[in-house]
């Protein structure tokens, strides 16, 4: 990592440059049919995965925890407009800041979100609900292509603000600490902002999003996951201050002349055509492990009594989720003997293997205690562009079956059909009890102008009272 950046005197383009260049991206870019079809499409994909998981998030006890107190302690205030709270089960709103914190939260709560490597995080578990809130107090009747024009530019925004927080600070912080200022500045656009008011929104935002620890949540997994929720609120908060007047400018992550490169290359390289998509709801890093897993597994019908050791070599942050008899799903979802367990011993990997009674499950702690997690200079290397694991299972004759050196499915190199992705989406609306309604959501949403629909539309299907 280099060094804090500190210098705001050589901007290249002025003070107000960079967010006037934004203002322009934005402008030309959310006008009727001027993003890139493959753009547009992925954005589709994207915005399906994170409702699926979303409804999948609405039913553990973060999210119920969360939605409280988002009713509770960041109402609206009178006359103002609420937001709904994404599948809350008691159907409570808040504040559009507040409907930010629990979605973000919510979404986060199932790790099963999508991802982009190099910010080693995730920009729409944010974004989405933080532009959705906006959207729904202020422009309810905006058509659900519109929205999804600004979602994609939202990504665009947010994936460099991650790729130049983590190019400039030496710490390695989770994906709120970014997002913040990626929901501000979307927002700002989106709401159509003058440049000072976007120029504010960024600065406040980057000075009070949080710079939470990720490996400390690695290293001890709770609730807190990956900081989405706070950022996507402290984003919004600082959206709703710069208007105000609130002053906060600049956010080194935009201006300053040191991250120039990132930003150069808005509207000629597309940050969301790389992000990727998780076959399962557990940590990335722990994905290629269980592919590799999984491989062995349906390659040699390898039953779990079979086996006497599993041995795990990756890169150095994932053997760091090293939880073998998690006690909640948090501690599951990051945990990498765990969910390798699970898969092997149940072919399969879904919410249920790591929620609930799947906790419980003696065969998988029994079998999660015979992995042996090893790093590897060469996939220390590659990381965090790439993510590898190889896995070799050593039977009770021993006899050991070896895997090849594996990334997990889902990259943009080795993606998820669109099939695939509509497969897990509604596996996730059923198991969450909301499959009913999860092939509307999904032809409002992939069919686009075929399929006329509004912001109010999505909300009201994404309402648990729906």
């Amino acid at each position: 990592m280099g060094a804090a950046v500190a210098d705001t005197a050589a901007l290249p383009d002025g003070p107000v440059g960079r967010c006037e260049a934004l203002a322009r991206f934005h402008r030309i870019y959310t006008a009727q049919e001027a993003l890139p079809a493959p753009v547009v499409h992925q954005a589709r994909r994207c915005l399906l995965d994170l409702i699926g998981v979303a409804a999948a998030g609405s039913r553990t006890e973060l999210a119920g925890l969360i939605a409280g107190h988002a009713s509770s302690q960041f109402g609206a205030g009178p006359g103002a407009d609420t937001a709904t709270i994404l599948f809350d089960s008691r159907a409570r709103s808040a504040s559009a800041a507040g409907a930010a914190l629990a979605g973000g939260m919510t979404i986060d709560a199932i790790d099963a979100h999508d991802g982009h490597p190099l910010t080693k995080g995730h920009a729409g578990c944010g974004l989405f609900p933080a532009l959705l809130a906006i959207a729904e107090t202020e422009t309810p009747d905006m058509p659900l292509d519109e929205f999804l024009a600004h979602l994609t530019i939202g990504y665009e925004i947010a994936i460099r603000c991650g790729i130049a927080l983590h190019a400039t600070a030496p710490d390695y912080h989770t994906s709120g600490a970014w997002v913040a200022v990626g929901v501000a500045l979307s927002g700002a656009l989106m709401t159509g902002a003058n440049s000072e008011i976007v120029r504010h929104a960024a600065g406040i935002a980057e000075y009070h999003g949080p710079r939470s620890q990720m490996m400390r949540c690695i290293d001890h997994p709770t609730m807190l996951k990956d900081g989405s929720g706070w950022g996507a609120m402290a984003g919004m908060s600082a959206l709703m201050l710069a208007r105000s007047g609130f002053t906060g400018a600049p956010a080194l992550t935009v201006e300053e002349a040191a991250v120039t490169g990132i930003w150069s290359d808005l509207g000629t390289c597309w940050r969301i055509m790389e992000q990727y998509f998780k076959p399962w709801p557990v940590c990335r890093w722990a994905q290629p492990a269980v592919e590799a897993a999984l491989g062995l597994r349906s390659e040699h019908g390898v039953a779990p009594d079979m086996i006497a050791r599993i041995r795990v070599r990756t890169f150095h942050e994932a053997i760091r989720l090293a939880t073998v008899s998690p006690a909640d799903t948090e501690q599951a979802q990051y945990a990498l003997p765990f969910p390798v367990a699970a898969a092997l011993v149940h072919g399969r990997l879904g919410v249920a293997q790591i929620a609930g009674e799947g906790l419980r499950d003696a065969t998988v702690l029994e079998l999660a205690e015979r992995v042996e997690l090893s790093e590897r200079a060469a996939f220390n290397d590659l990381f965090p562009a790439e993510r590898w694991a190889e896995v070799e299972l050593e039977l009770t004759g021993g006899r050991v079956l070896a895997s090849k050196p594996m990334t997990a499915r889902g990259d943009a190199g080795t993606p998820l059909s669109d099939a695939e992705i509509s497969s897990k989406f509604h596996a996730l609306m059923d198991e969450a009890g909301y499959g009913d309604r999860a092939t509307r959501i999904e032809d409002m949403i992939m069919a686009g102008a075929a399929t006329p629909a509004t912001v109010s539309d999505l909300v009201a299907c994404c309402s648990a009272s729906s």
